[in-house]
């Protein structure tokens, strides 16, 4: 079963992707601000981290270079809901910057669950492409087939992914 550690200042955020993927077979750690989730990188391994970018107890880009020194190997998912708010071209600086500091891929919050699934089954498959990956591309495949919107909301415009 494939370790996950997701660090978010927003209890909702946190409670929402551990919900998520539990559901898809993974185990998921979650910690609520920096310092907790280096504690659990101290404690524990694991596969994947999906970061924040912005915490209280980090600043700016901190959190992304922080957590890759400490575990360069672990592919990371930085989130934000703020570096990456608007469409202007600034954004993409800002993602080019979290890419360079170690993240894996980037994601626009709010982002859908399926979106999140497809960039978790692209990190896993990029850090260990020999290793064939029981639960993520059969979760990739069901959350896919789930009903889909026939209508595009506001969070078809704000999601984005970023590879490096």
């Amino acid at each position: 079963m494939r370790r996950i550690l997701v660090v978010d200042d927003d209890p909702h955020i946190c409670l929402a992707i551990r919900a998520w993927l539990q559901r898809y077979g993974f185990r998921v750690a979650t910690a609520g601000c920096g310092p907790s989730g280096l504690a659990a990188l101290d404690n524990s391994t694991f596969d994947l981290m999906i970061i924040d970018i912005f915490m209280p107890s980090m600043r700016g880009f901190e959190s992304i270079r922080v957590f890759h020194n400490h575990a360069p190997q672990v592919p990371m998912i930085a989130i934000s809901g703020y570096a990456f708010s608007d469409l202007e071209p600034s954004s993409a600086d800002f993602l080019k910057m979290a890419l360079r500091l170690g993240a894996t891929r980037c994601l626009r919050k709010p982002f859908r669950p399926t979106t999140l699934l497809g960039v978790i089954d692209e990190c896993l498959s990029e850090a260990e492409p020999h290793r064939k990956h029981v639960a993520t591309p059969a979760a990739v495949a069901n959350a896919l087939s789930e009903p889909q919107r026939k209508t595009k909301s506001s969070n078809d415009v704000r999601e984005e992914v970023v590879t490096g």
